[in-house]
């Protein structure tokens, strides 16, 4: 039974129970220290006073106001703990078992009444210090809980049975420890006297024998209390509400809220409900039998990978500490290197340091000299000796002059520690694998049918060999600088289909792909070449290879898994080092190869072999949010499409594609925004500061919104306010324009004010600003509005 002492503690002052109440959420509370835990809210603060004045409650009041469902029987089961309503939350600290408990707002006022009968303040709230749900009391205050007999019993039962042990009455000398009782002679004996006295044949057969402490607790138990109604305390329960699932008494049933309720009797219900708990009991014995076989199994498991590590650290240490000796050795051999360069330069600094010391001490003593001299009042006296004076000061400044006052050493060491193959090899040094792993997956196959350019963007498509059967846990998508240079991941991931955007016009690009699991990496795929548009300025632009024309939706509209910008990557047109590549397949000639003969484009419309006017497609662009760039308080969700902050100061998060030509548009939706507060929107520089307002520095150019107005802001100056604010639901649209080099919003697709910046160019991210819980969704790949486009070839 000592396992079951927790059971039986109070959660407030740690001690067992005194007069239990039980709260509406099941949890129990001594009487006393219910009442200790009051808290009184004031009046103007209470529920009712705000119903009745009919003034809202902001998030920022109380935020727990949502547990006013406590008490509805769908969400609870108790629909019987009428008149309370929810109450905010106030600090907290810890009772003696570790449980947060709710401090009363004031010292309780003295009274000469028992807690139960005290009277309670009015507005008097209290929190369970376990769920930590808070309600009001109503005008019946504690009285309105029912009092926990059962949980009364079990206390006295087990303080009982922890009294000091009984001793054998038939004992004659020295008694012993009594170990039964018989409750038909109601006498205690030891193991010796009940087999001399009490033996188990005849009469005495059907004697029931009881462990003492079960015996001392019939023998002493005291006539149990009979519990009364918490609405009528005069009145004991009779019967059983099944609606409300309380015992109640015949008042209840004749004037009270259970008169049109189902009732049944007390002792039926009383049975019936030990019998399910019984039931219940069964099934959780079972589970405590298989818990206690599986500890077992784990202690035994914990004995023996305590021997296995012991063995296994033992090796460990042994080959790290070999390979910690020879780096010691090497460290002392460059330690003494580095200590002879040290005192060379030492010796020399030192050197300088005397010398320069004594041609000080030279000069200062000439110059005091000199003044000395200046004081001197004889004009003739004075003339003899200043040419000769003159002549020294200007050649001990020459001599000054002549690297006097250069360092002859300097403070850098001279010597390069080249540690990186060391480290890399101490970072792949690893465990061999004991167990035999799966196969390395298949090279994957471009599926050049899927693959194509447009403008400075380029979509590949990879898939598995057919008769591939090793699963592939992703793929990486590698592409060169354009110049032939090396290879560098774009893309890691399980999709298959990858759109780049940023690539720099009239380049060739090589891609190639490869799979991964946990095994290893498959070989790369043949080397595919890209080549991008020529110029973005004229007007009149096409694909340099032929593409179906049933194929340019898909280009268009399909969400690719990803894009990417390799601008911000490559600051020049040169990047790496020539790395040739053995395999590689042109996508001119492929896509060419469409229409020769046997091939399924074959029977379709001869348009597919002819050039695409390029302005009958949009530049689209797919991206996400930057979670390495952003703030630490943002925080992400739908694939980095969905961005919110709870803090109070303004945070930035950036998109991860850069823009520096052509036109792209983007909308953000607002998911949620409550207090009026003001997010921005726009864009930035890379190296934009991220703990402020978009716009407050030169780095980004935004627009920041409430619900009324907005204004265009820049290095801090606000500018150009305009009425019509936004709320839950709305759509923010950005336009960039870098081919006009302008900056437009939109709110609800209409623009809002006039182009907001000019002159904008360079490399710029998409850029949010947020605060206060607004949470803002990211749509991409759209294309530019209409009106836009008709206004622009208007222009």
């Amino acid at each position: 039974m000592e396992e079951m002492e927790e059971e039986l503690k109070c959660p407030v002052c740690g001690s067992f129970y005194r007069e239990p109440i039980i709260l509406p959420c099941s949890h129990n509370l001594c009487q006393a220290c219910a009442r200790n835990i009051l808290v009184q809210t004031p009046e103007s603060e209470s529920p009712q006073s705000r119903r009745a004045s009919g003034s809202g409650v902001s998030d920022y009041d109380y935020l727990d106001l949502d547990k006013m469902s406590l008490y509805s029987e769908a969400d609870s089961g108790y629909g019987s703990y009428g008149g309370f309503a929810s109450a905010p939350t106030t600090p907290c600290q810890k009772s003696p078992n570790g449980v947060r408990v709710f401090p009363p707002a004031m010292p309780p006022p003295p009274t000469h009444l028992s807690p139960a009968l005290a009277p309670v303040p009015r507005n008097s709230c209290i929190t369970c210090p376990q769920c930590h749900r808070s309600l009001i009391l109503d005008d019946r205050g504690l009285r309105g809980f029912p009092k926990n007999r059962v949980l009364e019993g079990v206390i006295d039962r087990y303080q009982q049975s922890k009294a000091a042990a009984l001793k054998c009455q038939l004992c004659e000398k020295a008694p012993k420890e009594a170990t039964v009782m018989c409750e038909q002679c109601d006498v205690f004996y030891c193991d010796p006297c009940r087999l001399r006295c009490h033996p188990p044949r005849g009469p005495l057969a059907k004697h029931r024998l009881v462990p003492p402490a079960q015996g001392r607790v019939s023998r002493r138990l005291s006539p149990r209390k009979v519990s009364t109604c918490t609405d009528h305390e005069l009145e004991n329960h009779s019967m059983y509400c099944v609606q409300c699932k309380m015992p109640v008494c015949y008042q209840c049933l004749e004037e009270g809220k259970h008169s049109s309720h189902e009732v049944k009797a007390l002792g039926a219900m009383w049975k019936l409900h030990k019998s399910q708990l019984s039931q219940a009991l069964n099934g959780l014995s079972d589970r405590a039998k298989e818990a206690k076989e599986f500890l077992v199994q784990l202690r035994t498991m914990v004995q023996q990978i305590q021997e296995n590590s012991v063995e296994f650290e033992a090796c460990l240490v042994a080959q790290c500490d070999a390979l910690i000796d020879a780096l010691n050795r090497r460290k002392a051999q460059l330690l003494a290197r580095v200590n002879k360069e040290h005192e060379h330069k030492l010796k020399v600094v030192r050197d300088q340091i005397s010398h320069c010391t004594v041609k000080l001490r030279q000069t200062t003593g000439l110059m005091e000299y000199c003044l000395e001299v200046i004081k001197e009042n004889d004009p003739s006296g004075f003339l003899q000796i200043s040419d000769a004076l003159i002549r020294r000061v200007h050649l001990t400044e020459d001599q000054w002059g002549k690297g006097t006052l250069t360092p002859r050493m300097t403070t850098d060491f001279d010597l390069s520690l080249d540690n990186s193959p060391l480290l890399q090899s101490i970072h792949q040094l690893d465990f061999v694998q004991v167990k035999a792993s799966s196969p390395v997956p298949a090279t994957p196959i471009l599926q050049l049918e899927e693959c194509c350019t447009h403008n400075n963007s380029a979509t590949l498509s990879w898939k598995q060999p057919p008769l591939s059967t090793v699963a592939a846990d992703g793929y990486i998508l590698e592409l060169d600088d354009g110049s032939g240079g090396q290879f560098r991941e774009v893309y890691v991931g399980k999709e298959t289909m990858c759109t780049v955007d940023g690539l720099h016009f009239n380049s060739t690009y090589n891609a190639r792909v490869k799979a991964f699991n946990k095994t290893g990496v498959s070989p790369y795929s043949k080397t595919l070449v890209l080549q991008t548009s020529e110029d973005t300025d004229s007007e009149e632009q096409t694909l340099p290879f032929p593409v179906p024309s049933e194929r340019l939706p898909l280009r268009r509209m399909s969400p690719f898994s990803s894009t990417l910008n390799l601008q911000p990557s490559f600051p020049g047109r040169s990047y790496f080092d020539f790395r040739s590549s053995p395999h590689q397949l042109s996508l001119h000639s492929s896509l060419q190869s469409l229409n020769a003969p046997g091939c399924n484009f074959e029977t379709q419309s001869a348009s597919y072999s002819q050039l695409v006017d390029i302005k009958k497609l949009l530049a689209v662009a797919w991206f996400a949010f930057d979670p390495g760039s952003a703030h630490s308080d943002i925080i992400f969700s739908n694939d980095n499409l969905t961005v919110t902050c709870s803090s109070y100061d303004d945070r930035v998060v950036l998109g991860k594609t850069g823009f520096s030509k052509g036109v792209h548009y983007w909308e953000l939706t607002i998911d949620r925004y409550d207090n009026h507060p003001d997010p921005a929107f726009g864009v930035a520089r890379i190296d934009v500061m991220k703990d402020m307002m978009l716009g407050k520095d030169d780095k980004a150019w935004a627009m920041y919104v409430d619900n009324n107005r907005s204004w265009f802001m820049h290095n801090n100056s606000h500018t150009n306010r305009t009425e019509g604010g936004i709320t839950k639901g709305a759509t923010i649209g950005v336009l960039l324009d870098l081919n006009r080099k302008t900056l437009t919003f939109f709110v609800n697709n209409e623009q809002q004010g006039p182009i907001a910046f000019e002159n904008v160019e360079g490399l710029f991210f998409p850029a949010v600003s947020l605060n206060r819980n607004v949470q803002v969704t990211l749509h991409t790949g759209l294309p530019v509005p209409d009106f836009y486009s008709s206004r622009a070839s208007i222009a």
